[in-house]
């Protein structure tokens, strides 16, 4: 489990905050892999360049096609950016997201006036999701399951900016028209 109150806990040294950090061509579940990247062995160092499994659909990647649930992680989606905090906490995070959002189309539908709830995005009347609002939000995830305690650009080997400059590139500067229509 993770301490809420203690970001020490988190990170490589928490099993739960690992798997979710751990680059996809990594296993996780290696105790070598988890050493290696513990101690920052040659081989096991975390960096950008890497996809962390907390961006993908039920955070798994498919080692043949790494877009394949990319950007489609239940937390990415359950973010209070894009839902309320008490909807984001109903779920159980294993799944793509879609009962938060077909809760939040409910809520929007009833208008019996009884308390609804409504998320941010709704308030703030985005209706489409940037490719920089999902790099900010991956970043504030990757802070929020790290066990560094205050914001700075570089943490360790891994740099936020450049890691929010691959994830807009990655949908920004799409090659050819298949990879457009895909990002789109």
């Amino acid at each position: 489990p993770v301490d809420h109150e203690d970001k020490y806990s988190r990170g490589f040294v928490n099993d739960a905050c690992g798997k979710l950090l751990c680059p996809t061509e990594l296993d996780w579940n290696n105790p070598i892999v988890r050493a290696g990247i513990r101690d920052r062995a040659d081989g096991y160092v975390v960096t950008e360049m890497s996809w962390p499994t907390f961006l993908y659909d039920k955070y798994t990647a498919n080692q043949d096609n790494l877009e394949e649930g990319l950007f489609k992680s239940a937390l990415l989606v359950q973010a209070p950016i894009f839902t309320s905090l008490s909807s984001a906490k109903e779920v159980d995070g294993e799944g793509d997201g879609a009962n938060i959002i077909e809760n939040n189309r409910r809520a929007k539908r009833e208008f019996s006036g009884k308390k609804v709830k409504t998320h941010v995005a709704q308030i703030i009347k985005m209706h489409k999701v940037s490719p920089r609002l999902i790099a900010y939000v991956a970043c504030q995830l990757r802070f929020a399951l790290s066990a560094v305690t205050s914001w700075c650009s570089v943490d360790g080997d891994f740099d936020y900016v450049q890691f929010w400059q691959i994830i807009v590139d990655f949908f920004e500067k799409a090659h050819g028209r298949l990879a457009k229509r895909k990002v789109d």
